[in-house]
């Protein structure tokens, strides 16, 4: 029994695990499918409401926000999370830096309420002295921007820390200039924290809601506010029809990369093999 149960019972507890977490999307895949709006039994096989989901503007308006705030706030937080990493790890001598290492974290522990409310007033502020700018696509890039750049310089801070030093110092002894260190050197060595990075931020942007909501204005709503607004009507598989693309989409991203990666590693590890015969 004993046996038995050291055996069986992790694995037990695993698909239990996974059951919990991906039941729910199954569920909502089925239901995208069927006929009717009846969300409790599945009464037939049906396409309409993918086909109401690219008649619906709103829905498809969304989408294309979504993707223009989520594009620029993943290039942006990258970028600047990149900078503020920089400054913690290779610039540590200078006043206020555990004053500017709070304010770079902070929003990784403030509430996006709080941080929804604050900008928005900052906003209103702004716009009343200067009268700019109107509550739109800028001010949701700015405030995804500020979250996603918190999460940013994390992935790049704990990279930059786990660099060798060394291969700079070696570049820069071989006549390199500082310039040249960091786009042949430095730049490939933290590039897969960037795309993690970059990734990161450009998930939270596209999921947000909370910051969106306080900082949209008429007519600029993204996905995840459309589908908010529909949910609070009741029933409509054209969301889950929606919720199904992306998901379809991100699961086919993930195999074709996961796919790419592994041929890559073959291809290298073969290559590796014959170098060593030939010798």
């Amino acid at each position: 029994m004993q046996r038995f149960l050291q055996r069986y019972f992790g694995r037990f507890w695993l698909v239990l695990g996974y059951a919990f977490l991906y039941t729910p999307l199954l569920f909502m895949v089925l239901f995208s499918f069927n006929s009717t709006r009846q969300d409790g039994r599945f009464t037939g096989f049906s396409l309409r409401w993918y086909e109401a989901l690219f008649n619906d503007h709103k829905i498809m308006d969304g989408l294309a926000t979504s993707l223009q705030v989520a594009l620029v706030t993943g290039t942006l937080s990258a970028v600047l999370g990149a900078f503020a990493a920089f400054v913690l790890v290779r610039y540590t001598a200078f006043r206020g830096r555990r004053l500017f290492a709070g304010l770079v974290g902070a929003p990784l522990v403030m509430p996006e309420v709080i941080i929804g409310l604050s900008l928005l007033l900052l906003m209103v502020g702004v716009q009343g002295a200067l009268d700019w700018p109107e509550r739109g696509l800028l001010t949701i890039i700015a405030g995804h921007t500020l979250l996603g750049m918190a999460y940013a310089t994390v992935v790049i801070t704990s990279r930059l820390r786990e660099m060798d030093r060394s291969l700079e110092e070696a570049a820069m002894d071989l006549g390199c200039r500082p310039a040249q260190v960091f786009f042949l050197v430095t730049l490939p060595s933290i590039a897969p924290a960037l795309a993690a990075a970059w990734l990161l931020s450009f998930t939270l942007s596209f999921d947000d809601v909370v910051i969106a909501e306080f900082l949209s204005g008429p007519g600029v709503n993204t996905l995840p506010q459309v589908v908010f607004t529909y949910a609070r009507r009741g029933i409509n598989p054209t969301i889950y029809a929606a919720a199904t693309m992306i998901i379809a989409v991100v699961s086919l991203s993930i195999i074709g990369w996961s796919l790419f990666t592994a041929r890559r590693q073959l291809r290298r590890e073969r290559e590796v093999n014959a170098a060593q015969r030939g010798q």
